[in-house]
């Protein structure tokens, strides 16, 4: 099937990828838009892993002030260049993240972040819960582990779904803009603000 112009650059406008990426991808995908998202999601992924070793001195502090001034955050999101870091992308990035952590309040980065107690002290809340429920002996870890993964979800910035697109959690936007900057992106830390907290 023949990749036109206009889909390559659909493609493009879509994702943030680069107009060869785009074009490779529905080559690869025979056309077919969505699969070409998947092709340019897993190339991302792939690239992410192999800059994530790389340091991250540069950046930028975003900020985001809700409009009816009650709520207010600030993060530094890191990049390996000042190039990278004045780009639209970057900074757009930066602005979004502010608006989901005001949004989608995160108590930490990653699930890494979180103490160890703290993680033992859901795990045995949660299998209280599924005895509780009666539920039998040999499904307990599996409804633990699956609580403790939605316990992620709620509570750690990257494991998120991203308050602009839920099929994509905030993880998946970074290693987006990963893929496109060519440089490893991080986000160093936060702070929100809400008005009575």
């Amino acid at each position: 099937m023949p990749i036109t112009p206009y889909a390559v650059k659909q493609l493009h406008e879509q994702t943030g990828a680069g107009y060869m990426d785009a074009k490779t991808a529905l080559e690869k995908a025979n056309g077919d838009f969505e699969k070409a998202i998947v092709v340019l999601r897993e190339k991302g992924i792939s690239i992410a892993k192999k800059k994530a070793v790389r340091l991250t001195k540069e950046g930028i502090v975003g900020f985001y002030l809700h409009s009816n001034g009650r709520i207010g955050v600030m993060l530094e999101v890191n990049c390996e260049t000042e190039f990278a870091a004045s780009t639209q992308v970057f900074k757009d990035l930066a602005h979004n993240l502010a608006m989901h952590i005001a949004a989608m309040n995160p108590v930490c980065i990653a699930g890494t972040d979180l103490l160890p107690e703290t993680i033992t002290q859901e795990k045995d809340i949660f299998e209280a819960q599924a005895r509780n429920e009666n539920r039998p002996e040999t499904a307990i870890p599996a409804v633990v582990e699956g609580k403790l993964k939605k316990y992620y979800q709620n509570n750690c910035l990257l494991d998120q779904p991203y308050f602009k697109d839920s099929n994509r959690s905030v993880n998946d936007v970074l290693v987006e803009c990963i893929a496109i900057l060519k440089e490893n992106v991080t986000i160093k830390r936060f702070i929100r603000y809400e008005v009575g907290e």
